[in-house]
């Protein structure tokens, strides 16, 4: 782990970047990496809303450092709201490199996810337990 950053939020996914996953030069495609992210948004907003929720927007992204062939990505994710029926999520991507124990931050992005009801409605999020 690098000495001065640490992510944020609490670790939802973690997945390999295989040989399929990127471009000619050995660079995962950015797109992966938010798919990944898209992901695990939709693995944490649908545990606070106990349903089905869908990606509403995604906001403010930028990629700051590749992620290689054979990288662990680690997708933290960090709920800052929750309205009546969005959730908010900050969303940081983190690679571990391939047979370094270093993790880096890729990039970082707000996640707004939408509760819905079984007919695709958007329903209100429950209250905390």
């Amino acid at each position: 782990m690098t000495a001065t950053a640490k992510p944020t939020g609490e670790l939802t996914l973690r997945t390999l970047a295989m040989p399929a996953d990127a471009n000619a030069a050995g660079d995962i495609f950015g797109g992966w990496v938010m798919a990944q992210m898209d992901l695990a948004s939709g693995i944490r907003a649908a545990e606070r809303a106990r349903g089905r929720v869908v990606t509403a927007a995604v906001k403010e992204m930028a990629f700051e450092l590749p992620v290689k062939i054979g990288d662990t990505l680690n997708i933290y994710t960090e709920i800052t709201r929750v309205g009546r029926s969005s959730i908010t999520l900050m969303v940081e991507a983190w690679a571990q490199r391939a047979r370094h124990r270093m993790i880096e931050k890729v990039t970082a992005g707000t996640f707004i996810m939408v509760a819905l009801d079984e007919d695709g409605r958007p329903v209100p999020v429950p209250a905390e337990e």
